[in-house]
């Protein structure tokens, strides 16, 4: 396949490092208003706060509300680490092998629901507005398999833990390019959405149940579930025997 053109946030993360790597920008130095910065490379105000909020996952930026001199996001520190190694990481990604990237998830994934699972005060509202925006009838293949990315992003970031939402960030791309490719060939995709649906609800429902180990599973069983469809279509093997095996307890 060839390579895919850099999405929004990512053109704005390179700049942003682009600029601290030539000394433009420096620690303690606040980054351009966003909607500045939106206009300058051509793309939307979203797409600059998902990059800013990957430079906050980092501990690239730090970000203050309110109006001011103090307010929006200020250099915390050079990407010597952080935002090197997660741009290195989004690079990377584009040719890791599917099986990899869905093992990864597994784990990653597992982890992040039964945490959440144990924590009353997790914030979810943001989770559950995604659910809701994906129940829309009118959406077509590819926002709904965005607004899918999104929610385990969301999920990730819900649990506090910055290395799992920055490793899920730096993922994203891939993980967008073998949903998708996927989709494109189901010639029954309004039941396989609709079967999608019903497991994030299922997910997210053990989640605020305080279930950890069924929502484990099912977050498992829906990655897992997904990738087998998506070898069936593409007719290429769909060997995860080793990521069935990450969900079982030692």
């Amino acid at each position: 396949m060839p390579d895919a053109a850099p999405r929004a946030w990512q053109v704005v993360l390179e700049r942003i490092e682009a600029d601290l790597r030539e000394g433009r920008l420096s620690p303690g130095d606040r980054l351009t208003p966003e909607r500045e910065l939106a206009s300058t490379l051509g793309v939307g105000r979203s797409s600059v706060r998902e990059a800013i909020r990957v430079l906050e996952v980092l501990g690239v930026v730090r970000t203050a509300t309110g109006s001011g001199p103090t307010a929006g996001a200020m250099i915390v520190t050079t990407p010597r680490g952080g935002l090197a190694a997660f741009l290195r990481l989004q690079v990377a990604a584009n040719g890791f092998p599917i099986a990899d990237v869905v093992r990864t998830r597994v784990v990653l994934e597992g982890d992040v629901v039964e945490r959440l699972a144990t924590d009353p005060e997790a914030d979810l509202s943001e989770v559950h507005g995604i659910l809701d925006a994906m129940d829309a009838g009118a959406l077509t293949r590819e926002e709904f398999l965005a607004l899918d990315a999104r929610l385990h992003q969301a999920l990730a970031e819900a649990s506090g833990n910055a290395v799992v939402a920055a490793m899920m960030a730096g993922l994203r791309s891939s993980i967008e390019s073998y949903t998708q490719l996927g989709a494109a060939r189901m010639s029954d995709w309004p039941a396989t959405a609709a079967r999608l649906r019903d497991e994030h609800r299922h997910i997210v429902g053990a989640v605020t149940r305080g279930d950890g180990g069924l929502a484990r599973d099912a977050v498992r069983g829906h990655i897992a579930g997904y990738f087998r469809q998506v070898a069936e279509e593409l007719g290429a093997p769909a060997d995860l025997a080793s990521a069935e095996g990450a969900s079982a307890r030692p």
